[in-house]
């Protein structure tokens, strides 16, 4: 597994005493699957994802990422383990508005060390892979909706993470560009063999997905599995 959340709570303070986020919530989501959370605003969707991105310390249990766990690691250990291992992808691209898309990519490849000549090529071979290569010298200005959300999920690729997390991708598209960004995730998803965790309210254009989780109240079931379907089958 490349990323596993066992028994996770999250209680956050309100009042004089504290509101549950997440109630023993357990999640696997192994490389080269799709994993869809779903679930009302309120029931906890954006608190699992912040701890699986480890922006977030749990109330208890355990986050392993890898075969690590991050229990005990500092903040600077958590900061080194998201650049390596963890690509975000926020609901709002928060591109910068000075940079051309190719350059988006580069950034983050200098902020995860990697040499600048192999950078070039890497952040070209994303943008080919999201299909934009065409777009590569445009400013986020010059570009639509969805191909800034495009360039967002090329950035988050950069540094070849195994965890991918992304939050509400199609919030701000319509239904077309909505689905043809779900499609995108999927195709990734296989393509880089990320093990991707996807938080919507959208349930639209979740065929192709591997696994769909709803959380409600802060506690976690799956409604779909066709991971388990396929291993029994095999």
């Amino acid at each position: 597994m490349s990323l596993n959340l066992t028994d996770i709570t999250l209680t956050y303070p309100d009042g004089d005493s504290r509101l549950t986020a997440l109630d023993r919530v357990t999640l696997d989501a192994p490389r080269g699957s799709l994993t869809a959370v779903v679930g009302p605003s309120g029931s906890g969707k954006s608190s699992l994802l912040a701890v699986a991105a480890t922006l977030i310390g749990p109330d208890a249990g355990t986050v392993t990422i890898d075969g690590t766990s991050t229990t005990g690691m500092t903040r600077g250990e958590l900061t080194g383990l998201r650049r390596r291992a963890i690509g975000i992808v926020f609901q709002q691209p928060n591109l910068l508005p000075s940079l051309t898309a190719a350059e988006q990519l580069q950034v983050m490849a200098h902020i995860g060390g990697r040499p600048a000549a192999r950078a070039r090529g890497r952040a070209m071979e994303l943008l080919d892979a999201v299909g934009l290569a065409d777009h590569a010298h445009r400013r986020p200005h010059q570009l639509s909706g969805g191909q800034r959300q495009r360039v967002n999920i090329a950035r988050a690729l950069m540094n070849d993470p195994t965890v991918l997390l992304i939050d509400e991708p199609t919030s701000a598209l319509d239904h077309e560009r909505g689905a043809a960004v779900i499609d995108l995730i999927t195709r990734l998803t296989h393509q880089q063999a990320t093990a991707t965790v996807l938080v919507t309210h959208d349930r639209t254009h979740l065929t192709a997905v591997d696994r769909i989780a709803e959380v409600h109240d802060g506690r976690l079931r799956l409604q779909r599995d066709d991971l388990a379907t396929r291993g029994t089958e095999a």
